[in-house]
């Protein structure tokens, strides 16, 4: 048999008794994870593919049950037959149909937006009155904030600072905007039937010549420069839209928009009215990308907002509500003070059951461990989220589990074996790596079984199995390859007793006691009544089983997070105005 206190070859003895090796690869790990940290994204939960397809279909003036039966029934026959499609679900309203497609996970999105749009148009029954329909890929969209401005002042003057905010979120890189509270001016154009007549022309070709005038397409750029070029003029005002021409005449004169028609700009229509006590408001909600760092953004909104500020009028405000990323930093700090708290426990665990400087290397490598993992999940394009979080927290025992078998064993080979520290710390990681290894890689199996899980749920919970992994990756590099040499130099020292030591002299005193007066009877105890502790075992397992079966102890999917706002409806009786529909909600707030 071979002499365990030999030295051993191979990648362990190399690490054991290279200090520079173990050392370069500690301050790796440790600079890998200090670059990757400041470079994570931070958002509330992980980014979540959307994966569904909305048709939309608007009939004004049409009733709920006219558009379920003339338009839902109508195309929900052929949407089923699209390939891919997992769960269909419609909504008829007044004057809007809508039906949204769920695809089976991991279908290609592109693809099935392009077979709903063929299957809706080869439909040919929708109701003549019925506008086009129109197909819409599911978009992911994750709120950071809104932005209230309100004031003493009309609402046209509101849209004009809520449009400008629009453009300043812009120029700093936030580009996903929605304004909301106003609907735009609209420009109607009306032509009596006399002068159709008149000018024998219609309003087909009145409409045609608006829409080719109404918009600017872009063309290109310019090779070699950073000019992009557009075809056409925007005509958006109604001496514009006057003069746009129909037709020239034989004698050289041309036929205008202004000559058939009477052109005005009507006021803007609040469809859906915002307040701020008795001011009107308007509301801009900015969204963040799947690449977006929701802190970062609303630090970015706060800035510009304050600079805006300096520009309103005395009596009108912008103000952000809803801080989202408000919220996650909130919460990232109760997940890092938790994490902390527990790191501060386990750091007491380990001086009082190991010598303090066995204690002092094991417990350097969670830090070892966690920056490596980070590193790894910068690569893997993960970011730091509520559930990330949580995965990096419950392993945080973990990680010492593996180093403590390694220092133990080490410890022991040093005590009872008489081997020198740099024998023992080498032995030691080559007799428990295959038991650490066998235990590692059972967590990795068993956390890598809900990588599986499908739908929008599975992509909610798969930040934790992956971050597991990492961190349990990161925890046996450093356990087998950082820590033995650290340990041989930490057990020459071991030996001596030093005041330091007393807390782990005494808890291993106490220890001693209660394995050899309490703990071994009581297993000598089980031994002999084997089977009334198994009977036991039985009668305690079946007293759980029935609370689930009875329904005491309640089953829920996903436990609802606890809101931060409160909502309020209320429905007017027919007749009422909107004055009193104002007066109402007046009196609600």
């Amino acid at each position: 048999m071979r002499d365990l206190s030999r030295p051993a070859g191979g990648l362990l003895s190399y690490f054991t008794r290279h200090r520079t090796a173990a050392n370069l690869l500690l301050v790796i790990l440790l600079v890998l994870g200090a670059a990757a940290i400041p470079n994570m994204r931070a958002q509330f939960f992980p980014d979540v593919i959307v994966e569904n397809v909305t048709g939309r279909v608007q009939w004004d003036g049409a009733g709920p049950e006219d558009v379920d039966s003339a338009i839902v029934q109508a195309l929900e026959p052929a949407l089923l037959a699209v390939d891919g499609v997992e769960e269909t679900s419609a909504i008829s309203r007044e004057g809007l149909g809508t039906i949204t497609l769920e695809f089976e996970p991991g279908w290609d999105m592109s693809r099935a937006t392009d077979d709903v749009q063929t299957a809706v148009s080869l439909v040919t029954t929708l109701p003549e009155e019925a506008e086009e329909p129109t197909v819409k890929r599911g978009a992911w969209r994750d709120r950071v904030t809104d932005v209230v401005i309100t004031g003493d002042i009309g609402p046209e003057q509101l849209g004009l600072f809520a449009d400008e905010l629009v453009v300043r979120l812009f120029e700093v890189g936030v580009t996903r905007t929605t304004i909301r509270g106003v609907a735009a001016p609209e420009t109607i154009v009306e032509v009596p039937s006399s002068a159709l007549i008149t000018y024998d022309v219609s309003m087909a070709e009145i409409a045609a010549a608006i829409a080719a005038e109404v918009d600017a397409d872009p063309a290109g750029d310019v090779t070699g420069a950073n000019t992009r070029v557009r075809t056409g003029s925007e005509k958006r005002t109604p001496d514009e839209l006057a003069g746009i021409v129909l037709r020239t005449n034989a004698d050289g004169s041309a036929l205008t928009i202004g000559d058939v028609a009477t052109i005005r700009v009507e006021g803007v229509d609040r469809s859906r009215s915002y307040f701020v006590g008795e001011h009107p408001a308007m509301s801009v909600r900015v969204d963040r990308s799947d690449q977006g760092d929701a802190i970062g953004i609303q630090h970015k909104v706060e800035k510009v907002v304050d600079e805006l500020q300096l520009s309103l009028p005395q009596g009108v405000t912008a103000g952000l509500i809803r801080t989202r990323a408000e919220a996650i930093s909130d919460r990232l700090n109760i997940l890092v003070d938790n994490g902390l708290m527990g790191l501060g426990l386990v750091l007491i665990l380990l001086f009082l059951f190991l010598n303090v400087r066995i204690a002092f290397w094991v417990a350097a490598g969670i830090p070892a461990a966690m920056f490596a993992a980070v590193a790894l999940m910068y690569a893997a394009g993960l970011t730091i989220n509520m559930v990330s979080l949580f995965g990096l927290i419950i392993t945080m025992g973990i990680v010492v589990d593996d180093a403590i078998v390694v220092a133990e064993h080490a410890d022991f080979r040093v005590r009872r074996l008489g081997e020198t520290p740099m024998q023992a710390a080498e032995n030691a990681a080559r007799r428990m790596a295959l038991p650490v290894f066998a235990a590692t890689l059972t967590t990795i199996i068993a956390f890598f079984g809900l990588v599986i899980i499908g739908g929008r749920f599975g992509d909610l919970i798969r930040d934790i199995p992956f971050t597991v992994i990492m961190v349990l990756a990161a925890s046996l590099a450093e356990c087998f390859l950082i820590l033995p040499n650290h340990m041989a130099h930490a057990l020459t020292h071991a030996q001596q007793r030093h005041w330091y030591d007393w807390p782990n002299r005494a808890v291993n005193r106490g220890f001693r006691w209660v394995r050899d007066v309490l703990f071994r009877p009581l297993m000598a105890l089980v031994v002999r009544a084997r089977y009334v502790v198994l009977a036991g075992a039985a009668v305690i397992l079946a007293s759980q089983l029935a609370l689930f079966i009875g329904g005491d102890v309640k089953w829920r999917f996903f436990n609802a997070p606890e809101r931060g706002s409160i909502t309020g409806n209320f429905a007017m009786a027919e007749g009422a105005t909107r004055e009193d529909t104002l007066e109402m909600m007046r009196e609600m707030q």
